[in-house]
């Protein structure tokens, strides 16, 4: 099963063999200053994420400049009620020439950097700058030629699955596949910012690696880390957060988005609770055995004469677990001890008549 394959991203090892692969999303949070952007990249690096992921377009190349109905955010719920989709869009995009410094300074510090383009323009310009893999965002993952152009670069993909259907997701998944792409994790998604741990249903993460036969991660932008971390029980191998230095300093997406504490917090306890998974298993593990000389066991809590008669005066059943096992108390009572006994003696067999 392709759910089952590990694969590389860059050298890092991606699948149910390694801890999760931890994306820093840093959207817009870069707030229009390049050195904030550096800063972030930075923060992501000393909190331990395996890659720093950004935004690729501009206003043009996703929306127009337009407001007629449809073209701005009536929703009064939204974080960005009352924006027009061109400015908005115009503030949190990355400038193109950003691009280049931060990958270099994000792999000067260890991590992976790579992109979600958002037409067929960004992913020629990303491919430019040698990115590893590809993220297709939820919005455009009924975007079939946006996906097959990224598919036929032949690197890995990231498709977040938020808004889609099944049949959607069969004919996106398809489309990958049959336009080149090996290496497929789709991310479970909820649509909205921030999101709900109600809303959230990771419970879908195993039927939907089951569904499409590739692994599965997490897109999650509900508030903290513990949906993020309870994916990891259902088997996801991919995690994206949003990230920024301060959610005080505002900006397009820092409404949800973790500070560098919690993502270093992030990154520890997926790794835990990945090692915590495991197998199914009953009895001692190897590292449980030493503890099994503190169970109870049938001890004599009296000195004895030989044929003494044993009672629930002079048996207990106490720590430590060097006598017979207390199920057989009721088997002992009554009978004689063949000789003496000094208080605090295991009891055995041998010792009773």
């Amino acid at each position: 099963m392709r759910a089952n394959v590990n694969f590389k991203i860059g050298q890092r090892l991606v699948g149910p063999d390694a801890a999760p692969f931890i994306i820093a999303e840093m959207s817009g949070n870069h707030n229009q200053s390049l050195d904030r952007a550096l800063e972030l990249v930075d923060a992501a690096a000393e909190a331990g994420a395996h890659a720093l992921k950004l935004q690729t377009y501009t206003a043009d190349t996703m929306t127009l400049d337009c407001r007629k109905p449809g073209f701005v955010i009536e929703d009064p719920g939204s974080l960005w009620a009352g924006a027009q989709l061109y400015q908005l869009y115009e503030e949190a995009h990355t400038p193109w020439d950003w691009h280049a410094p931060i990958f270099e300074r994000a792999r000067s510090r260890g991590m992976i950097p790579f992109s979600t383009p958002f037409d067929a323009t960004a992913v020629d310009f990303l491919e430019s700058l040698g990115v590893d893999c590809y993220k297709v965002a939820s919005f455009e993952n009924t975007d079939i030629p946006l996906i097959q152009k990224v598919a036929r670069t032949g690197k890995p993909m990231i498709i977040s699955t938020g808004m889609a259907t099944v049949a959607e997701l069969h004919r996106s998944v398809t489309a990958a596949r049959e336009a080149g792409c090996e290496h497929l994790v789709l991310l479970k998604c909820t649509s909205t910012y921030p999101a709900s741990p109600a809303n959230s249903n990771i419970a879908t993460i195993p039927h939907m690696r089951e569904l499409f036969d590739c692994q599965v991660g997490l897109s999650d932008h509900t508030m903290g880390t513990g949906v993020s971390v309870a994916s990891v029980v259902f088997g996801a191998t991919v995690i994206e957060k949003h990230f920024t230095l301060a959610r005080a300093d505002g900006g397009v997406d820092s409404t949800f988005s973790l500070e560098p504490a919690e993502l270093r917090q992030l990154v520890i306890e997926t790794e835990r609770a990945w090692q915590a998974v495991g197998s199914v298993k009953y009895g001692p593990s190897q590292a449980e055995k030493k503890s099994l000389q503190f169970r109870r066991s049938l001890y004599i809590a009296q000195d004895l004469k030989a044929g003494d008669v044993l009672t629930t005066d002079n048996v207990r059943a106490i720590r430590p677990g060097f006598g017979l096992p207390p199920e057989h108390l009721e088997e002992v009572l009554g009978t004689t001890v063949k000789s003496d006994v000094e208080r605090g003696t295991p009891l055995s067999w041998n010792l009773l008549r």
